[in-house]
């Protein structure tokens, strides 16, 4: 049986890892990039996340800068997105020590990047990041980008499954309503697109408990069915360590990567 994975994700905006409540509400500075990432390091992280969270709103290029000084001092595997909108630039953000890239609005902009990408470097290296939201007074999400900003109107299972078929490797699901509220993840949300493909699916947005990785971390009629959950402000802060995390994950039955000693 394939671990669960526990990812930290840093959202970096102005070169300094920043924290919102459902993306723009309450605005916390978390710290610097490259001191984080190597306390998450430290903390046996299984994965690490960068989005730099305002480069497509802002017509901004890519986060290069960032992901070479990290992936210089880290060795786990690294994840970069924001600003992504052709096949250069996964090469730019490749050559620059990521391991995986993250495309969200350039995807949704022209679905086919992501076939291009798949088929230049690999399906294991093209992450598609959805952020979604739930429809008002109706069933089921809307899919969102520009960090968010812009309801879309595609349907977030009908985009999941298509995302899949175009050769995504991995999908990352950031529920907006849940976004930093600590109140746990969205398990309707991640146990419907988790079932809906036969990608690895990463949970986002909520986590505020280590129960709350079991929960959308667990299979089963009450469980989100996720392959690996990714938080941020509950480890920045200092109200969860990883560790922690995979002690109560363990404890609960679910398999998570062993501690290395270096």
């Amino acid at each position: 049986m394939l671990t669960k994975r526990i990812i930290p994700c840093l959202d970096v905006q102005n070169g300094r890892v920043v924290k919102n409540v459902r993306f723009f509400e309450n605005h916390r500075d978390a710290g610097d990039p490259l001191a984080l990432a190597q306390a998450y390091e430290a903390q046996q992280a299984d994965e690490l996340v960068f989005y730099d969270i305002t480069a497509t709103h802002e017509g901004r290029h890519l986060m290069l800068d960032v992901a070479a000084r990290v992936a210089e001092q880290v060795m786990m595997p690294l994840t970069v997105g924001g600003g992504v909108n052709a096949v250069a630039d996964f090469r730019q953000l490749l050559l620059a020590g990521a391991d995986k890239i993250s495309v969200n609005s350039g995807a949704v902009k022209r679905p086919d990047l992501i076939r291009e990408a798949s088929d230049h470097f690999g399906a294991q290296c093209v992450m598609l990041s959805i952020d979604a939201k739930r429809r008002p007074g109706a069933r089921g999400w809307t899919v969102h980008v520009g960090g968010g900003r812009v309801d879309t109107g595609l349907d977030l299972i009908e985009w999941a499954t298509r995302g899949q078929s175009l050769g995504a490797g991995e999908l990352c699901l950031n529920v907006m309503d849940a976004d930093g509220t600590r109140a746990g993840f969205d398990l309707e949300a991640t146990r419907a697109v988790a079932l809906a493909v036969d990608l690895p699916v990463i949970a986002s947005g909520g986590a505020g408990t280590a129960d709350d990785f079991r929960t959308v971390l667990e299979g089963g009629p009450a469980g989100g069915h996720a392959d690996a959950a990714l938080a941020a402000s509950v480890f920045h802060f200092g109200e969860l360590t990883v560790p922690q995390v995979k002690a109560h994950l363990h404890a609960a039955g679910l398999p998570v990567r062993p501690a290395w000693t270096p």
